[in-house]
């Protein structure tokens, strides 16, 4: 396996491009607004109306997890999931900070 250069990027960088990640693939786009609408959501649940795979929303909801955007809590034999609130604040500001940094005008167009 290739190495990604991690370590030649700032923490920063890291973070926002890690935030990313919890968007970059329509299924967890799909299960981070079914959560914001629910308020909560336990695993079946998700399974049954996304139409995916158990396995699949499971991969989806434990890289959705390590990056920290949503908790879960476990009450056997449910997970019950939700945004998790300082890091969805985080994730705002950052990428509202990045967008907010370009200028057109000085674009090459």
């Amino acid at each position: 396996m290739g190495l990604t250069k991690t370590e030649i990027f700032t923490d920063e960088q890291n973070r926002i491009a890690d935030l990313a990640k919890a968007f970059a693939h329509p299924a967890r786009v799909a299960i981070l607004q079914m959560l914001i609408a629910k308020k909560a959501c336990v695993c079946g649940d998700l399974v049954g109306e996304l139409n995916l795979a158990q396995a699949t929303v499971s991969q989806h909801l434990k890289e959705l997890k390590r990056i920290g955007i949503i908790q879960g809590e476990i009450n056997p034999p449910r997970v019950c999931y939700c945004i998790n609130p300082p890091v969805w604040e985080e994730a705002r500001q950052a990428f509202g900070a990045l967008i907010e940094s370009f200028d057109s005008a000085t674009c090459c167009a």
